[in-house]
C-alpha cells in the first residue's frame, strides 16, 4: 500500500480512533442500562456522539502522540461512562457483564471494518480513494483489537480485572479489589518499560488472525 503522509496518517486514524473508544464507553452504558442503572442515560452518555465522550487528553493527545511516534502501539481512552454498581439487579454477576461489554464491542468493530476491507476488495475500489479506505480500515482493525486485549489485562480498574473480580469468590474478590488504586500504576510500568508490547503482541495477532480469517483477508 502507498506510504502515507503523517497528515494523512491522522486523516484516516481519527474516525477509527474515535469510534472505537467512544463506543467502548458507551456499550459499558447500553449494558448497564439493561441490568437497570440508568446513570449513563441520566446524563446523556447513551450516545455515539463522540463530543460527548472525548477527553481531551485520552481522546485526542495521546493517540495523536502515539501515531506521530514510531511505536509499535497506539490507544488512549474516552471519558468513563459512570455505572452505579448498586442499582444493577445481581450488581457482582452484570458488573462483570458490564464490564466485558467494552471489548467485545471493540472486537465487533475490528470484525465490521475487517468485512469494509473485504468490501472494498471485493469491490475493486482502487487509486486514492481505495487507498484512503483500506488504510482506515487498517487502523480500524488495528486500533479496535489493540483496545480489547488491552482492556481484558487481568489488572483492576481495566476490563478484565472487573470480569475477574466477578469470577472469584467473594472475600477473594474483596482483596483482588483493593489492588485498584496501585493497577494504572502497573499499567504505566509496563508501558514504559517495554514490557506491555510483548504481553498484548501475542493474544492482538491471534484475534487479527480469528477476524481477518473469518472475513476471507
Amino acid at each position: 500500500m502507498q506510504q502515507l503522509t503523517t497528515i494523512q496518517t491522522l486523516a484516516v486514524a481519527v474516525i477509527p480512533v474515535l469510534f472505537a473508544i467512544t463506543l467502548h464507553e458507551v456499550a459499558h452504558g447500553w449494558v448497564a442500562r439493561w441490568f437497570g442503572d440508568r446513570t449513563a442515560e441520566m446524563l446523556g452518555r447513551l450516545t455515539i456522539n463522540p463530543l460527548k465522550h472525548i477527553d481531551p487528553i485520552g481522546t485526542v493527545l495521546v493517540p495523536a502522540i502515539l501515531i506521530l511516534m514510531p511505536t509499535p502501539y497506539v490507544f488512549g481512552w474516552a471519558k468513563p461512562v459512570p455505572v452505579s454498581m448498586r442499582n444493577l439487579r445481581d450488581p457482582r454477576r452484570h458488573m462483570m457483564i458490564v464490564a466485558a461489554a467494552g471489548p467485545v464491542s471493540n472486537m465487533l468493530m475490528a470484525l465490521f471494518w475487517a468485512l469494509v476491507a473485504k468490501l472494498a476488495i471485493v469491490g475493486g475500489l482502487g487509486g486514492a480513494p481505495g487507498v484512503f479506505v483500506l488504510a482506515m480500515t487498517e487502523w480500524g482493525i488495528l486500533i479496535n483489537i489493540l483496545l480489547a486485549v488491552f482492556n481484558l489485562l487481568p489488572i483492576p480498574p481495566l476490563d478484565g480485572g472487573r470480569v475477574l473480580s466477578g469470577l472469584l469468590p467473594g472475600r477473594y474478590a474483596a482483596k483482588f479489589d483493593s489492588v485498584e488504586p496501585y493497577g494504572m500504576i502497573v499499567v504505566l510500568v509496563l508501558l514504559f518499560t517495554g514490557m506491555l508490547w510483548p504481553v498484548l503482541r501475542p493474544a492482538m495477532l491471534l484475534m487479527n488472525r480469528g477476524i481477518t480469517g473469518l472475513v476471507g483477508l
